[in-house]
């Protein structure tokens, strides 16, 4: 499969429906330290509901759209530079690009629902060929069997994962209900997150990059059952009684898992990091539909013995729930004040970190477990599937909800294909 089986038959910009403001949006820290993380491809596939007949309406999709970048105007602006050199959202209101399509192919013919390149070509947008680069951009694509495939494009410099789905949830529900629908207003005022003068660095920050990956990987999804969550909650805690989320029992397992399937060293040091939301943890905490990047990466660490051991869950977990709770308003803002500074080491280089790999002794973890993933319904159902459309980054884990009533989890993995069979059989042989 490839781009010669999508036809394209349309293409524009929706702009904002209503006047919006026209100026250079301040980035953040947090923000500039994405902007050369581009845009975040994924993939909705919806099949065909033959009531009511205006399945997947264009121009009441272009209406709604129109009317959520009145709200979300940055989406509808430029990547730009201000008179400094920094990196800033340009609010031109020239609006999305909007892709309209349609394949010979099926919903079957993506049965497995795993990122791939040719699912990025088929069915994201391409925003390389935009300068200055467009902000948001998606494709609709109508394929043979009467479903539809929705590609999305974000940029990561304008908004992160919850942000982003506030958008398409604010999108879909004007399609759906139109200007009745009930709405968060997003809050766009970035300086909340404006680095300290003089900034000050605590002795717990932990400042994490993402290099671009350029091991050859093999994504692979594993369901992780309701009553097998249960069980691996109840294993992280011993016999104390106190509790602890899936994200930690998840991490905590995945991460035991990996170590043993990479046949690690036993007194080598591994690290897992994850991007875990400042929005509550500041103080006082960012408002409600606050729409940029507010994470940072925060870590554990220990021996390879310790984290692989089966009888140490409980002390892995405890790791993972540690670093989890550290995270406190100087944590962030001391988080804020090294992005600031890198930011602006890494202009003044006039160069990208450098491309590599990571050790084999580390992992990332990104959830979006308990995200609005599968709430993007324009009228005509929820999505039967969401998924990244590619994923290039190795040694990367993805934990989000699977969609179904029963409660469970993916888990999405991108490794080397040698290990996965190893993975595959030691996540479910240790619950």
């Amino acid at each position: 499969m490839g781009v010669d089986d999508v036809e394209v038959v349309e293409s524009c910009m929706v702009a904002p429906c209503q006047e919006t403001p026209r100026r250079g949006m301040w980035l953040s820290p947090l923000d500039l330290m994405l902007v050369n993380r581009g845009h975040t491809p994924t993939v909705y596939f919806y099949p065909y509901r033959s009531d009511p007949g205006d399945f997947f309406d264009v121009a009441r999709l272009k209406a709604a759209m129109a009317m959520a970048l009145v709200a979300f105007y940055p989406l509808a602006g430029r990547l730009g530079m201000d008179g400094n050199g920094r990196a800033e959202v340009d609010c031109t209101g020239q609006g999305a690009l909007f892709i309209v399509a349609r394949s010979d192919l099926t919903i079957d013919d993506f049965r497995s629902f795993l990122p791939s390149p040719e699912l990025r070509t088929l069915f994201v947008p391409r925003v390389e060929d935009h300068s200055p680069s467009v902000l948001c951009a998606v494709q609709l694509t109508f394929l043979k069997c009467g479903g539809v495939a929705l590609g999305t494009a974000l940029h990561h410099v304008a908004v992160d994962a919850i942000s982003a789905f506030h958008f398409l949830q604010t999108w879909s529900a004007f399609s759906r209900d139109g200007g009745a629908a009930a709405l968060e207003l997003p809050f766009h005022d970035r300086n909340l997150l404006r680095a300290r003068s003089p900034p000050f660095v605590h002795p717990d920050a932990f400042s994490v990059f993402c290099p671009k990956l350029n091991l050859s990987v093999e994504p692979s999804e594993t369901v992780v059952s309701k009553d097998q969550v249960t069980a691996l909650k109840r294993a992280c805690v011993g016999g104390d009684g106190g509790r602890v989320s899936t994200f930690c029992a998840l991490s905590a397992h995945v991460w035991r898992c990996v170590c043993v399937a990479r046949r690690l060293p036993p007194d080598a040091a591994t690290r897992l990091t994850f991007p875990a939301s400042v929005r509550r943890s500041m103080r006082p905490p960012l408002p409600p539909g606050y729409c940029g990047n507010g994470i940072i990466w925060l870590g554990a660490a220990g021996k390879v013995r310790d984290v692989s051991s089966s009888e140490d869950l409980v002390f892995v977990a405890g790791q993972i729930s540690s670093a989890v709770r550290r995270m406190d308003d100087e944590l962030v803002r001391s988080a804020i004040d090294v992005g600031e500074r890198n930011y602006f080491e890494l202009t003044e280089m006039d160069s990208k970190p450098a491309p590599g790999c990571m050790p084999e002794t580390e992992l990332r973890v990104i959830s979006w477990l308990g995200m609005p993933v599968y709430d993007v319904d324009f009228g005509w159902g929820k999505p039967l599937a969401m998924l990244r459309a590619v994923s290039e980054r190795a040694r990367f884990v993805y934990l989000m909800d699977s969609g179904k009533e029963d409660s469970s989890v993916r888990v999405l993995m991108c490794t080397a294909a040698a290990i996965l069979n190893d993975f595959q059989r030691l996540l479910y042989a240790r619950f």
